[in-house]
């Protein structure tokens, strides 16, 4: 979906976005993360009761109950995305409060635990099918969706902008730490997500029916339950989705982030309806650039 925008005499088509930012649920005291994703999601309840959700932050469970994920509406503007990401964050951490923790914004853990998983259908079969993987995946991203028309130009734009991921990677870069020791990276979420099997650079599609081929084939595998590319389609909405960022520590990082990734699927879009080809660098090449 688009919004128009007039200047000057001229009407532009805006893509709207939004985001999903995961946090880390964790002890006010010495920050130790805290299994309370189910209890804070049971204290939003009363207050979904009272509130318009079709204009609200909404909250969601992830891998480990020591996550919780604050899921904006589209938005056409970056003043009413900022908004609404100010207040998502504001809103977790009031949930929080109420159960004595706190809502922190960082990638990844300085201190050292044991996650503990979320039970459910989906997360159940990623714990069984991926094991140790799965248990120690205690990461937070930041994943922005972005408008596209349809999945040709989804594909198109996927493309086109695979060399611009890396750069997002060291500009969100927010997880140094890994099992309470220095990894020496400043993103070492980066490195712990790039373990599930279908994570990272993908080569040039060409095709939307390309893509889903290889979607199709990466599950008929027995391996893949979803994709885990650094960009893709989203299953759920007409969009594409870039996965790539660490949950940014300030809210005006996340709306940069936002900001530049519609910058480059707009970008990405004009080159594929001006004819102009996708670069054909190799995923293992541009995999270098998460290094």
């Amino acid at each position: 979906m688009a919004s128009a925008v007039a200047f000057v005499g001229h009407t532009y088509q805006v893509r709207t976005f939004g985001v999903e930012e995961e946090f880390l649920i964790v002890d006010p005291c010495n920050g130790s993360p805290l299994p309370l994703a189910a209890d804070l999601l049971r204290l939003q309840d009363p207050f979904n009761q009272a509130v318009d959700r079709s204009t609200h932050p909404m909250l969601a469970v992830e891998l480990h109950q020591e996550q919780l994920e604050v899921i904006t509406h589209p938005h056409s503007s970056l003043s009413g995305l900022a908004a609404e990401i100010r207040a998502g964050r504001a809103f977790a951490d009031s949930l929080a409060r109420k159960a004595g923790a706190r809502i922190t914004a960082l990638a990844t853990s300085p201190l050292a635990g044991t996650p503990h998983a979320t039970s459910n259908d989906r997360y159940d079969a990623l714990l069984e099918k991926y094991a140790l993987t799965a248990r120690e995946q205690l990461t937070c991203g930041c994943h922005v969706h972005v408008s596209v028309g349809s999945d040709e130009e989804g594909v198109a734009v996927l493309d086109r902008i695979r060399s611009w991921l890396p750069p997002l990677i060291a500009l969100s870069s927010n997880s140094p730490f890994w099992n309470g020791t220095d990894s020496g990276y400043a993103s070492y979420r980066t490195q712990a997500w790039n373990r599930w099997s279908t994570a990272g650079p993908t080569d040039v599609f060409g095709t939307a029916q390309a893509y889903h081929k290889l979607v199709a084939d990466l599950s008929g595998t027995g391996v893949v339950i979803n994709p885990d590319f650094d960009a893709r389609l989203s299953a759920r909405h007409p969009t594409v989705e870039i996965r790539v960022s660490d949950v940014c520590l300030d809210p005006r990082d996340t709306v940069l982030i936002a900001a530049l990734v519609r910058a480059l699927v707009e970008t990405a879009s004009r080159e594929w309806k001006a004819g102009q080809a996708p670069d054909m660098v190799p995923a293992i090449i541009l995999r270098q650039g998460a290094w």
